[in-house]
C-alpha cells in the first residue's frame, strides 16, 4: 500500500503520522508553500484518502479537487467539517472514531463541572498567589446531587449521565427522541430541560439543527444559579449570548472545552472566575490518541484490502 496516496490535512498525532508514513504515500497539506488549489490540483491522481479532524476535514472543495478520493478518515467522533451530502453524491467512504474517545471526553464534561463548581481554578491561583496567608477561601458549591440535564443522549452523553449518577445527581436529557431502556425524565423541549436542571451538559452531534442550539432562551432558563458545561463543539453556543449572560450574572457558569472560532476565544471570558477554559481537549489523552489513531489506520488498511470497514459513516 506504499503507493497509495494518503492526504492529511493538518498536524494531528505524531504517531499516526508515523503510522501513516510507514504505509502509506503521505502528503502533508500544511508542508507545502503552494496555495491549497493548486497543491491539490498537483496532486489530484495520487491521492486517494483524507485524514481529517475536528479543524480540517474534507469540505466539497476538496472532493471536487481529488477525483480519485476513496475514503475519507476523520480523526474524531464528529463529522461536521466532512460534507457527507458530497461524499455520498461521489460513493467516498467516510469512517470516524466512536467509542475510544468515549470516557475521555465525558471525564473531562465532569472534570469542568467539578472545577466550576467547586472554584478548583480559583483555588489553585489563590495558593500560588500566598493569599491564603491573609484569610481562608470563600465558600464554594457542591456537585453531589445537583439537578443535571444533558443535550444529547448518545455515546459521551450517557457516559456523562452514568458518571454524574455515582455523585447522585438526578440526570434529565434532551435528544431528538426518547430513548428506550432508560429511567433519565425526557424533555421533548430544551427551554423546559434548562429551567428544571443546575448544570446543563451539552454533548450532543453538531449539525444544522444543533447549531445555536443553545440560544438566549435556554442561556435564561438555566440562570443565573446554572452552570453550562460544553463538551460538544463550540457552534453549539450561540456565543455573544453566553458572553453577555456571563458578564451581566444572568448565567450562574460554564465549563467551555470547545468555541466558535477555534483557537480564538473571546477575551472578555478571561477575567471571569466562574468560568474554566480548557483548549478542545476531550479526547487528548496518549492512550485515547493511540487508540484513535490505530482506528484510523485500520479503517484505512480494511478499505484498501476490501474489507468491512470497522467504524463506518457512509
Amino acid at each position: 500500500m506504499n503507493n497509495i496516496g494518503v492526504l492529511m490535512t493538518c498536524p494531528m498525532s505524531e504517531y499516526l503520522e508515523n503510522q501513516l508514513e510507514n504505509r502509506f504515500n503521505l502528503f502533508k497539506l500544511w508542508n507545502h508553500s503552494a496555495p491549497k488549489p493548486d497543491f491539490l490540483k498537483t496532486h489530484s491522481s495520487s491521492i486517494k484518502a483524507v485524514v481529517g479532524n475536528t479543524k480540517i476535514g474534507a469540505d466539497a472543495n476538496m472532493i471536487d479537487s481529488l477525483p480519485n478520493l476513496e475514503i475519507v478518515a476523520s480523526y474524531s467522533v464528529g463529522l461536521d467539517k466532512i460534507d457527507l451530502g458530497k461524499c455520498k453524491e461521489k460513493g467516498i467512504k467516510v469512517t470516524n472514531t466512536p467509542d475510544v474517545l468515549t470516557d475521555d471526553v465525558a471525564d473531562l464534561g465532569i472534570g469542568l463541572a467539578l472545577a466550576v463548581l467547586r472554584k478548583i481554578c480559583v483555588c489553585d491561583r489563590f495558593v500560588r498567589s500566598g493569599n491564603w496567608i491573609n484569610g481562608d477561601f470563600a465558600l464554594a458549591s457542591k456537585f453531589s446531587g445537583k439537578s443535571v440535564g444533558i443535550i444529547g443522549l448518545g455515546r459521551i452523553g450517557s457516559a456523562i449521565a452514568k458518571r454524574a449518577e455515582a455523585f447522585k445527581c438526578f440526570i434529565s436529557y434532551h435528544s431528538r427522541s426518547k430513548k428506550p431502556n432508560t429511567n433519565y425524565k425526557y424533555y421533548s423541549n430544551i427551554v423546559d430541560l434548562a429551567a428544571d436542571c443546575q448544570i446543563l451538559f451539552v454533548a450532543c452531534a453538531l449539525t444544522e439543527e444543533t447549531h445555536h442550539i443553545i440560544n438566549r432562551k435556554v442561556i435564561d432558563a438555566l440562570g443565573p444559579k446554572g452552570i453550562l458545561i460544553n463538551i460538544g463543539r463550540g457552534a453549539h453556543v450561540d456565543e455573544p449570548e453566553l458572553v453577555s449572560a456571563l458578564l451581566e450574572g444572568r448565567l450562574g457558569g460554564a465549563g467551555l472545552d470547545v468555541y466558535e472560532n477555534e483557537p480564538n476565544v473571546p477575551e472578555q471570558l478571561f477575567s471571569l472566575e466562574n468560568i474554566v477554559l480548557v483548549p478542545h481537549v476531550g479526547s487528548d489523552t496518549e492512550e485515547t490518541s493511540k487508540a484513535m489513531a490505530d482506528l484510523v489506520i485500520s479503517n484505512l488498511e480494511a478499505h484498501f484490502k476490501c474489507k468491512p470497514l470497522l467504524t463506518p459513516v457512509l
